[in-house]
C-alpha cells in the first residue's frame, strides 16, 4: 500500500487503538514523537499546538550517569528529556571546542532551535502581527543593544536572540508584500543552516567539492531553460542582483577593449551604455563603480507601460556614434521592480546584432517566470542576449540571498561561435583549474548559496516551482480584477500587469470627490504613506508604495510569497479601506 505521507504517520500503528483515529492531531502528535528523533516530534507538538490539554506534567528521568534531566518543557505528556543546564552560568567558552563542551552545546542549540522554531510557526500563522512595530529611540530604550568589553553569559545570548526575532519583520507572513523576496521555504531554510554549519568557501573545488559540483550542475541547467542550445556558457553566484548587472557591463568592456584591464580607462574611448527610463539603478551604480560614469548611461524612453521603446533605443545608439562616443552595452530589464514590465527582448536583440553592442538582460525580478510555461513568452528573446541576472530568492522563493549572473557570448555577434571563459579571463589573477571558480569572481570568498536553490528543486521539481510562480501570477490577476472597477480606486496603468506588481491609488471618500486637479494629487500623494504607517503601527499587513516619474504616491502591490491566498488579497483591500476612510 502507498504512504499517504507526512499526515499519516503512525496510522499503521492506530489499528488496535479503538479510541483514537489515525487522522486526529493527538494521533499524529505521538507518531511524530515517535518517528523523530532527538524530542523533535513532541516539540511539534507543542508548537503546532495539538492534542489535549493535558497538564500533568511527568516526573523527571534519571539519565544514565544518575543525573536527573528534566522534560523538553513543551508541556505535553513527551518522552524527549533535556539534561537541567543553568545558561545563566555557562558563556561562551563553555561551549565546543571546550574540553567536555559537548553536552552543554548541544543543550545551548537545542534551545535556539526551539527559538526558531517557535519563530516559523509564528510567521506563518495570521492572527499574528507582521510586524510589532517600535520606533528608533523606543526600541533602543527597550533593550540594551550595546556591546560590552566583558562576555555575557548565554543566557543572555539566548534572550538576546529572541528579542531579535520579537521585533524582526515576518518575511514569512502570507500577508507580508512589501518586498520583491518574500515568504520562508522549509527545505531552502534547511539547506541554509547546513550550509552555515558547513561554514566553507566556493573558492576552490579543493575546499568545496560537493558544493561547486552542485553549482556547475544547477548552473548548467538554467542555461538550458534560458535557452542557450546544451546549456553552454558560463555564470557565478553573486551576492546581489545590482554585482551581478555590474558583472555584466565587467565583462562587455573586457570584451571590447581586453586592453582596459591592465591599462586602465586612460586606454579606451568614451563608452557610452543603454537602459531604460524603468531600469534598475544598480546600471547606473556599476557604471559609476566601473569609472565608466553615470552621465555615460543613456536612459531610454518607456511606453505607458514601462517597457522600453526600441525606436528610440536605436536612434540614441546612432546619436552617441555621431558624437565620437563608443556604444557598449544595452541593459533590457524582463520585469521593472514598479511596473514589473518586460522590454521587447527580440527587437533590443536586433538592434544590437545590427551595432554589434553587448545585450544584456536584468532579470532580477521577472527572469523566474522562465520556469513557467504559462509565462515564459513574456521574456522571448532572451536566448539572444549575451548575459543575465536572474534571482531565484525573489519569485523562486528561495532563502535569501541568490542571484545568479550568466554569460552567453558569441563572437562576431552574427556567427555562432561560443566565447569560453570569458569571465574567468577578465577577472583570473590565479592558476586556472577547471572547477576553481575563485578567479571568476570579483570577491575572494564567497558563500554557499547554490545548497539551498539545489537542494529547494529536488524538493519541488521544475513542476513545483512552475506551480509555485503561476499561483502567485493568479493572485495578482485576482487583485486586479479586483479593484479595477472598485470604487475608491484607480489604475496606474491601463489593462492587465505582465507580472505581479499591482499599481494603484486608493482614494479615501475625503479626496475621491474633488474636483481641484492640483489639490487631489497633492492630497492624494499623502494617502498611501499615512496607510502604510498605519499598517506598520497595527501591524497587520504590509506593501510598499512609491511615485514614478510624474505620478504622486501609489501602491505597488507585488505577490511573491508561496503562503498568499485569495483570502489574503481580500483581507488587503479590506484593511487598505478601513486605514484610510478617514483621510
Amino acid at each position: 500500500m502507498a504512504s499517504h505521507g507526512f499526515w499519516f504517520l503512525g496510522a499503521e500503528n492506530a489499528s488496535g487503538n479503538g479510541s483514537q483515529s489515525p487522522n486526529t492531531p493527538r494521533a499524529w502528535c505521538q507518531a511524530a514523537a515517535q518517528k523523530f528523533t532527538g524530542g523533535i516530534g513532541s516539540k511539534l507538538c507543542a508548537l503546532l499546538n495539538v492534542g489535549e490539554a493535558e497538564k500533568a506534567a511527568q516526573a523527571p528521568d534519571k539519565a544514565e550517569d544518575g543525573s536527573t534531566a528534566e522534560s523538553c518543557g513543551c508541556n505535553k505528556p513527551c518522552n524527549c528529556p533535556k539534561a537541567a543546564v543553568c545558561f545563566s552560568d555557562l558563556y561562551s567558552t563553555d561551549l565546543l571546542p571546550a574540553l567536555n563542551g559537548d553536552a552543554k552545546t548541544m543543550n545551548f542549540l537545542q534551545e535556539v532551535v526551539d527559538i526558531l522554531l517557535a519563530y516559523i510557526v509564528e510567521s506563518f500563522d495570521r492572527s499574528t502581527k507582521v510586524i510589532d512595530f517600535h520606533y528608533p529611540n523606543e526600541l533602543l530604550q527597550r533593550n540594551n543593544w550595546e556591546l560590552s568589553d566583558e562576555p555575557e553569559t548565554l543566557d543572555d545570548i539566548l534572550i538576546s536572540c529572541r528579542a531579535t526575532l520579537k521585533y524582526a519583520i515576518k518575511t514569512a507572513h502570507p500577508r507580508y508584500f512589501n518586498q520583491l523576496s518574500t515568504g520562508l521555504d522549509m527545505v531552502g531554510l534547511a539547506a541554509d543552516w547546513l550550509t552555515s554549519t558547513a561554514n566553507t568557501n566556493m573558492f576552490t573545488y579543493e575546499v568545496a567539492p560537493v558544493f561547486v559540483l552542485l553549482e556547475y550542475v544547477t548552473l548548467k541547467k538554467m542555461r538550458e531553460i534560458i535557452g542557450w542550445q546544451d546549456g553552454r556558457g558560463d555564470g557565478i553566484f553573486s551576492p546581489g542582483g545590482a554585482i551581478s548587472n555590474m558583472y555584466a557591463m565587467l565583462l562587455a568592456r573586457y570584451k571590447m577593449f581586453p586592453e582596459v584591464k591592465e591599462k586602465g580607462m586612460s586606454s579606451v574611448p568614451r563608452l557610452v551604455a543603454f537602459t531604460s527610463e524603468h531600469s534598475h539603478f544598480s546600471i547606473k551604480k556599476g557604471a559609476a563603480a566601473l569609472g565608466i560614469g553615470t552621465e555615460s548611461v543613456i536612459c531610454i524612453k518607456a511606453d505607458e507601460r514601462g517597457k522600453m521603446i526600441p525606436s528610440d533605443l536605436e536612434r540614441r545608439i546612432i546619436e552617441a556614434k555621431q558624437k565620437g562616443y563608443v556604444p557598449f552595452f544595452v541593459s533590457a530589464t524582463a520585469g521593472t521592480t514598479v511596473y514589473g514590465a518586460f522590454d521587447p527582448l527580440m527587437a533590443i536583440a536586433d538592434i544590437c546584432k545590427k551595432h554589434d553592442i553587448w545585450m544584456h538582460v536584468d532579470g532580477a525580478w521577472g527572469g523566474s517566470l522562465l520556469m513557467s510555461r504559462k509565462h515564459r513568452w513574456k521574456l522571448n528573446g532572451v536566448e539572444r542576449a549575451n548575459s543575465m541576472t536572474w534571482n531565484p530568492h525573489k519569485m523562486m522563493a528561495v532563502p535569501l540571498q541568490l542571484i545568479v549572473y550568466f554569460i552567453f557570448i558569441f563572437l562576431p555577434f552574427s556567427s555562432c561561435y561560443l566565447f569560453q571563459g570569458l569571465m574567468q579571463s577578465c577577472n583570473q589573477m590565479q592558476y586556472d583549474l577547471s572547477y576553481d571558480t575563485g578567479d571568476k569572481a570579483l570577491q575572494c570568498g564567497r558563500h554557499v548559496d547554490i545548497f539551498k536553490l539545489w537542494l529547494m528543486w529536488r524538493a519541488k521539481g521544475t513542476i513545483g516551482f512552475e506551480a509555485q510562480i503561476d499561483k502567485c501570477l493568479e493572485l495578482s490577476e485576482y487583485l486586479y480584477n479586483k479593484i479595477k472597477d472598485r470604487e475608491g480606486y484607480e489604475m496606474v496603468f491601463d489593462g492587465k500587469p505582465q507580472h505581479t506588481n499591482v499599481c494603484f491609488w486608493y482614494l479615501p471618500p475625503g479626496v475621491r470627490y474633488l474636483e481641484d486637479k492640483v489639490e487631489k494629487m497633492k492630497r492624494l500623494h499623502k494617502v498611501a504613506p499615512v496607510i502604510k504607517a498605519r499598517m506598520m503601527e497595527y501591524g497587520t499587513t504590509m506593501v510598499s508604495y512609491q511615485p514614478q516619474g510624474d505620478k504622486v504616491n501609489f501602491f505597488r502591490m507585488v505577490i511573491s510569497n508561496p503562503a498568499a491566498t485569495f483570502e489574503d488579497i481580500d483581507f488587503l483591500i479590506e484593511e487598505i479601506e478601513r486605514l484610510g476612510q478617514d483621510l
